[in-house]
């Protein structure tokens, strides 16, 4: 056990995942030969949920049982036209009760909060994904039928009770669709043999390996080289800061990696079969970290990282305003995250960016006649998103004002000014 806290450098959600691989196995294993009816899939699924939040948040397990009851109660006392404005308004206040409680700690009474409860935040956040996915999907009415049968037979209020804290996604994402997960659920004697599964699991545990051992090199070069701000080597200081940015990026890509093979695992994320007839089991994922790195522009970053989440947020607000959708959507996004210091900068260096990224585009596309310009424009783009997201992730990672003052004092802090700058001249 020393030794694998060691390896995940203290990072609990991460062996909390590894450790939920071999029950979700056992649960695909069971409901696959039929030893599991489907009301049973649901209850076991739920169970699991209750019993990881209990073990590893402890009384703080209180705070998604609370938001889960809570969203029942709303299903059966609001009509569906009305569910998604409480369940979305009534959660985010919640959710915003323990972040400004965390903050009243941290900056206040200069303590270190709770780990328990620390990562019960983490579940709570994720928590209020489903629940205002679901609360939107019935409003806008697209959720199937077993979904309705809860108003009818009380053994399927199971059903999304179990949406809610099945144990695969309690403590790390994707964000799953309702219909998508009920469906899957329901199906699990159909799918694949499990013999079929365990390559594609085996490479993405290798992958999430992979990128937890990357972490030694990058925290040894960080150590062996200190930031200082009048230095006279710019491009050190900056390239300082971009690779702690990297190690920073790496803890999410390793989360979010580990989170989809225990949703693999359990059976969510088949995506049917690929060219060559091998099955394809990337329905469900927050990102590839080769592609998102590998994005020339801020908004197509954007677009790839926490690609889930991204879909929710595009989904909760940008496509329901039309005035300054991008900034409501990110300020929302800096509300969901906690509302830090940090976190409220960054998210508006984000913002400013993707908007002087679509400004910049259109203003250079038309003049990007021939291949070697093209190339160019895609580089230095590349450079430009490494370097502004390095700001973003930074800010938002650090939470406090103190990285804010010094990027600020960094000669890294140019590239998100060059994005105003897009803005007011273009």
């Amino acid at each position: 056990m020393d030794h694998l806290w060691i390896l995940f450098d203290g990072n609990p959600q991460l062996l909390y995942q590894f450790f939920n691989i071999p029950f979700a196995l056992l649960f695909y294993c069971l409901a696959r030969q039929g030893h599991l009816s489907i009301v049973n899939r649901f209850i076991c699924l739920t169970l699991g949920g209750v019993i990881l939040a209990i073990v590893t948040m402890g009384p703080f397990s209180l705070l998604l049982f609370f938001s889960a009851v809570l969203f029942l109660l709303l299903i059966h006392c609001l009509e569906p036209t009305h569910i998604h404005q409480w369940t979305l308004g009534l959660q985010m206040c919640w959710q915003t009760f323990w972040h400004l409680y965390i903050q009243y700690q941290q900056y206040w009474l200069q303590e270190t909060p709770n780990s328990r409860l620390l990562l019960a935040m983490s579940a709570l956040m994720l928590m209020t994904q489903r629940v205002s996915s679901l609360s939107l999907d019935l409003q806008e009415g697209t959720v199937t039928s077993h979904f309705q049968i809860t108003h009818q037979c009380q053994a399927y209020a199971i059903i999304p009770l179990s949406y809610l804290l099945y144990f695969p996604a309690l403590l790390g994402g994707p964000l799953c669709n309702f219909n998508t997960f009920v469906e899957s659920v329901r199906q699990l004697s159909m799918a694949p043999p499990l013999a079929s599964s365990l390559g594609n699991l085996s490479l993405k545990i290798l992958q999430v390996l992979v990128l937890v051992w990357l972490k030694y090199p990058l925290h040894e070069l960080l150590q062996s080289t200190t930031f200082n701000i009048n230095s006279p080597c710019v491009f050190r200081d900056i390239l300082w800061i971009w690779m702690l940015s990297l190690l920073l990026k790496i803890n999410y890509y390793a989360h979010w990696k580990v989170s989809e093979c225990v949703n693999n695992a359990v059976g969510l994320g088949l995506h049917g079969y690929s060219h060559i007839g091998n099955t394809s089991w990337e329905g469900l994922s927050d990102g590839n970290p080769w592609v998102t790195e590998m994005s020339s522009r801020p908004s197509m970053f954007a677009r790839q990282w926490n690609r889930t989440t991204a879909a929710w947020l595009r989904r909760m607000v940008f496509q329901r305003y039309n005035r300054s959708p991008l900034f409501l959507t990110f300020g929302f996004s800096a509300w969901w995250h906690g509302l830090h210091p940090g976190q409220i900068v960054g998210f508006l260096i984000w913002a400013v960016t993707i908007q002087g990224d679509y400004k910049l585009h259109r203003f250079l596309q038309p003049r990007l006649t021939s291949p070697w310009r093209k190339l160019l424009y895609t580089c230095l783009n590349w450079v430009f998103t490494q370097l502004t997201i390095s700001c973003v992730v930074v800010c938002v990672e650090l939470q406090s004002l103190l990285p804010v003052k010094l990027l600020s004092s960094s000669y890294i802090a140019v590239f998100p000014l060059l994005s105003f700058l897009f803005i007011m001249i273009l």
